[in-house]
Order: structure tokens, then C-alpha cells, then sequence
């Protein structure tokens, strides 16, 4: 907590811990445990393995919201659509708050994404990647460390592509709602950045339900 030990730093064996602290192996044991519970240190096993320090920053946070939101999915005590819903509607703020908020360097990086998903095909597996960095960027652009973890974890159990039947009309059409977005960033038009991104978003749930019909599948995220 006081970053004396930073992320990706390992920590002492638990034999050098028990010597420091002048205690038990069986209580280091339980302490390193505990650390994993809070999510603040990760255990790898193997020889080059040990307790690994977790960041304590919204990234974090961001992935444990991500691996949580996924065991409650591949459980089924909620459903896809509901998390789907939740995701556009706190991108809504986002987007408002990055036309306001946005730096020069983050919409460089917002018109870089858009150029590189046009220089692609449909099928080019960098496809999710890209969209997922389109809308994690916008979302840290707001300011809002908070609502960009949510934004972030959300979009990680949702990946929206992923579900459509992305054809080449699909993509253009998508491309273009995201030049839609970034122009109203762009222009600090929190209004204008809204309707565009409620557009796209209703655009993509809109297929991805159709999508699913037309296959006779149920839309999820479970592995």
C-alpha cells in the first residue's frame, strides 16, 4: 500500500517472510492468502514462480470488475443483455465527459484506432482488440478512473463484435459511428458525442440480438 513493493515485484520466499517477521511458515502462508482474497498479490506456481505485487490502480480494478462479472456469467446468476445494457448506459457519461475532458494525445490515439480498424478486414482477428481499445480510450479520456474500470470490464465480458455478423457493410457502418463519436469529441460537443454514441451502441445490440436469432443461439458470454 505504500509503494515500497510495486506491481510485478516478487515478494521474499516464504521461509525469508518468516524470518523477517519472526514468525511461523504456517502464518505467512495464511497472511500470503489473505493478499491473494484482497487481490493485492498473485501467486504463479513452477520455479520461476512465487507472490507476484498486483497495481492498486483503477487497471486493477478494472480486471478483478473483469474476472468477477465473468464468474457470474458463466454461472448464470446474470445474463448477457443485462450486462450489455449496464455497459451502454455508462457509456454515456463517459463519452460525455471525454468531449469535455479529452486531451490532444487522447484523440491522436482515438483517430490512430479508427485508421488502423479501416486499414483491416472484417475478419483480421485485431478486429476485437481495436474496438475494445476505441472504447476503453474514450472512457479514460472522461477523467474518471472509476467509471473507466467499469467501462473496461464491462467491454472485456461483452466484446459487442465478437457477437455480430460482421460483414463489410457491418464494419463500414461501424467505422463510421466511430468517426461520428471522435468528431463530436473532437468538437467538445458532450450533446452531439451522446446521440452519436447511443446510435452506435443501439447499432450494435440491435445485431447482435438478430445475429443470435438468425443462428438459433442464445447470446453469451459463457467459456
Amino acid at each position: 500500500m505504500s509503494g515500497v513493493l510495486r506491481s510485478g515485484d516478487r515478494l521474499p520466499s516464504e521461509s525469508e517472510l518468516a524470518r523477517q517477521f519472526d514468525v511461523s511458515r504456517n502464518t505467512v502462508r495464511e497472511a500470503l492468502a489473505a493478499l491473494v482474497t484482497q487481490n493485492l498479490i498473485v501467486k504463479a506456481p513452477g520455479a520461476g514462480g512465487g507472490s507476484f505485487v498486483r497495481s492498486i490502480d483503477h487497471e486493477a480494478l478494472g480486471k478483478v470488475l473483469s474476472e468477477s462479472m465473468e464468474s457470474l456469467l458463466s454461472l448464470g446468476r446474470i445474463d448477457f443483455e443485462e450486462v450489455a445494457l449496464m455497459r451502454q448506459h455508462l457509456e454515456i457519461p463517459a463519452v460525455r465527459l471525454a468531449a469535455k475532458n479529452r486531451t490532444d494525445a487522447e484523440l491522436s490515439l482515438l483517430d490512430d484506432i479508427i485508421r488502423r480498424q479501416k486499414s483491416i478486414s472484417v475478419q483480421d482477428s485485431a478486429v476485437p482488440e481495436l474496438d475494445a481499445q476505441f472504447h476503453v480510450a474514450i472512457a479514460e479520456a472522461s477523467r474518471n478512473r472509476v467509471l473507466a474500470a467499469f467501462v473496461a470490464a464491462l467491454h472485456k465480458q461483452t466484446e459487442p463484435v465478437s457477437y455480430l455478423d460482421l460483414s463489410p457493410k457491418v464494419g463500414a457502418a461501424t467505422v463510421r459511428q466511430h468517426q461520428a463519436i471522435v468528431k463530436a469529441i473532437a468538437a467538445g460537443d458532450p450533446a452531439a458525442a451522446e446521440v452519436a454514441i447511443v446510435e452506435h451502441l443501439t447499432y450494435l445490440r440491435e445485431h447482435m440480438i438478430a445475429h443470435g436469432r438468425r443462428a438459433g443461439t442464445v447470446v453469451n458470454v459463457q467459456h
